[in-house]
Formats: C-alpha cells, structure tokens, sequence
C-alpha cells in the first residue's frame, strides 16, 4: 500500500503538469492559416511551429500515437507545406495555440 501511495504522490504532479488545458482559453477559438517552419513528433505532445497572420505561433498538438491513429503521420508536418489549424489561444502565451483540428494537404484530422 506505501508504494502505491508512493507512486501517485510521483504522478499527480506530472499529470497535472501534462493536462493543464485550463491555460488555453475555449472561449476564444482561432483559426490559423500558414506555413509549417519545423515540427516536432514527440511525447507528450506534437508541436509545429506555424508562420501564420504576419507571426510564426507554437502549436500544441495530440500526443503522436492518436495523431498517428487518425492518419496523421510525421511526414503530414513537413517544413513548407501549407496547414490550416483551428484551436484555443493560451491565456499566458501569446504566440501558442491549442490544436483541436488540422488541416494539411485538404485532409483534416481532429486532434481532441
């Protein structure tokens, strides 16, 4: 019993770390059109960097095994190809972006 107590006490703060989703505001969506510059395929979450309405915003993304389950692949985000993402701006951030939608190439793929 100590070591599962142990172990939550461990996890709780990286889960509430990972999902703080109250730090982007739902009131508030956005839709970006740009060009990816770079992008990042890794855990916890995907990330791309968007060049879109004169400045270049960091995109949240799904954590790759979803992207990848709903056909979205690492090669979809390559530097140069057109997107169009639809999301939350953060309320701290003002050059970052929750993703729940992207569109590359005419596909979109819900990310939430």
């Amino acid at each position: 019993m100590r070591n599962l107590a142990a172990a939550l006490l461990l996890v709780a703060p990286l889960a509430l770390a990972h999902h703080g989703w109250s730090e982007y505001d739902d009131s508030k969506p956005l839709e970006l059109k740009g060009v990816i510059r770079s992008a990042g395929y890794d855990n916890p979450h995907g990330t791309l960097r968007l060049e879109a309405g004169g400045k270049t915003w960091t995109v949240v993304l799904a954590p790759p095994g979803r992207m990848a389950s709903r056909g979205l692949e690492q090669a979809s985000l390559a530097a140069g190809a057109d997107a169009i993402v639809n999301g939350y701006p953060s309320r701290s951030k003002p050059d970052e972006l929750r993703a729940e939608r992207i569109t590359i190439g005419g596909k979109t793929t819900e990310l939430r």
